[in-house]
């Protein structure tokens, strides 16, 4: 775990702490610098000290726990993560307004018990930020914790001061996905044999889309729905990002990668562009779904949650990212020459910036329908979440299965030109248009291959 790791850590674990705080700040007629100190020193104190004391209770048993080491973050990160999701959505508990010792010590050892699992974690996948060995990493990595839950908690005495409780909820689900995003990647990481996923520069990057994802989920906080005119603008550029994407981030170097293998590369490229067309398709039809603006709902009739299923729909539009952004990474890693080294970070910006409104379009109208905003914002969030999980996974089987990279471009390639074409027009067009999206694919398959022939 590295630095830019434990910082995410240390964010989200403060989530609970910085909940408590807004409803401190919520609770306090005039606010002074004695509410911010308190607050700030024995949240950042107590989160500080508790993963220290797993640590040294975990690294007694530091022989069983290396036997199932990744296992135990796996489990214990996803454990804390949902249980801050799931805290979310229950009825607000009542925060007494005391800033008293006796008061002040039970929230701080509330905040902090999911600190204190975390700590025993650090034995499992052990903070390398210095090179030496020994404990000091472990001390940077509660100092770290503890000074970054010391500033979010006394910023959120002044957020609840200001603002209420409106965005307790909110940070209670990022900071739980935060967590389980980490245990996921722990995990896979001990899976992947090449230490690939250990490269800060390969998980940094898978991140970046979610970043945007997280960020156009968070505009549910601040407004309810947007105009037509400007959905039509967004709709349109997240059209231009993906066909660019596809073209030339994914069907170009798929080309130019079969090329020293095959005579003539372009005839596996187009096949493979099909089968990822057909991918998506199948996707399309297996999974219940609404476009929300053009209300439409397909795949088969579903007693699902409204809701969930305006998530689905871009969850099905986010897989074909997941794939593309993974095998570019995996390219990157490899050092192949067809990929560029700016190639990976441009497309992972890219797909971030078309990422903030795709999770708008997703947070708005449900928020509209009347759902809660803390729950609104959640489902814009895990709309978001296949990209850099599936990102992690396809590194891997590319990695492992080195040859099958052009392959994998090529199927996320198809699989993107088609989700783009049938989806997001749909945004704009209460018309179902697959008729029309298999007419695109068809004539855009049949000129790349007189292109390239």
């Amino acid at each position: 775990m590295g630095l830019f790791e434990l910082i995410l850590l240390a964010v989200g674990l403060a989530m609970d702490a910085f909940a408590v705080s807004i409803c401190k700040g919520l609770a306090v007629k005039k606010i002074t610098a004695k509410e911010y100190l308190l607050c700030g020193i024995w949240f950042g104190s107590f989160q500080g000290i508790m993963p220290f004391i797993g640590y040294l209770v975990g690294s007694r048993f530091e022989h069983l726990i290396s036997i199932i080491a990744p296992w135990v973050a796996f489990v214990l990160l996803t454990l804390i993560g949902g249980n801050m999701v799931k805290e979310a959505f229950a009825p607000p508990e009542e925060v007494k307004p005391e800033f008293d010792v006796k008061t002040m010590f039970l929230m701080a050892v509330a905040t902090s018990i999911d600190a204190l699992a975390v700590g025993i974690t650090f034995v499992a996948v052990p903070v390398k930020v210095f090179e030496t060995e020994g404990i000091s990493n472990v001390i940077l990595a509660v100092i770290v914790i503890a000074v970054i839950t010391c500033i979010i908690s006394m910023l959120g005495v002044k957020i609840g001061h200001i603002f209420g409780t409106r965005y307790k909820s909110g940070s209670e689900i990022m900071g739980g996905t935060i967590l389980i995003f980490i245990g996921f990647r722990s995990l896979i990481t001990h899976l992947d044999k090449s230490q690939a996923l250990s490269d800060s520069e390969t998980i940094f990057g898978l991140l970046i889309p979610f970043v945007g994802t997280v960020l156009g989920a968070a505009v549910v906080y601040a407004k309810n729905k947007i105009s037509d005119n400007l959905r039509m603008i967004l709709v349109g550029g997240t059209s231009g990002i993906m066909i660019s994407i596809a073209v030339w981030g994914m069907i170009e170097p798929a080309v130019l990668g079969l090329k020293a293998r095959f005579e003539n590369g372009i005839i596996p490229v187009v096949a493979f562009f099909c089968g990822g067309v057909l991918l998506q398709y199948i996707l399309d039809s297996i999974i219940p779904h609404t476009h929300v603006y053009a209300d439409i709902t397909e795949g088969p009739k579903s007693k699902l949650d409204p809701d969930m299923k305006v998530m689905l729909s871009e969850v099905i539009h986010h897989i074909p990212e997941g794939i593309a952004l993974g095998a570019i990474y995996a390219g990157d890693f490899l050092k192949t020459e067809w990929i560029t080294a700016s190639t990976a970070l441009v497309m992972a910006i890219a797909i971030a910036i078309q990422n903030i409104p795709e999770a708008l379009f997703v947070s708005l109208p449900i928020r509209e329908k009347g759902t809660n905003t803390g729950k609104a914002f959640l489902m814009g969030v895990i709309s978001g979440m296949p990209i850099p999980l599936l990102g992690i996974i396809t590194v891997i089987i590319l990695l492992l299965f080195k040859n099958a990279l052009p392959y994998a471009m090529a199927l996320a390639g198809g699989a993107l030109i088609y989700t783009t074409i049938e989806e997001i027009p749909q945004l704009a067009s209460k018309k179902d248009n697959d008729k029309g999206a298999f007419a695109f694919v068809l004539g855009f398959a049949i000129v790349m291959f007189m292109i390239f022939v």
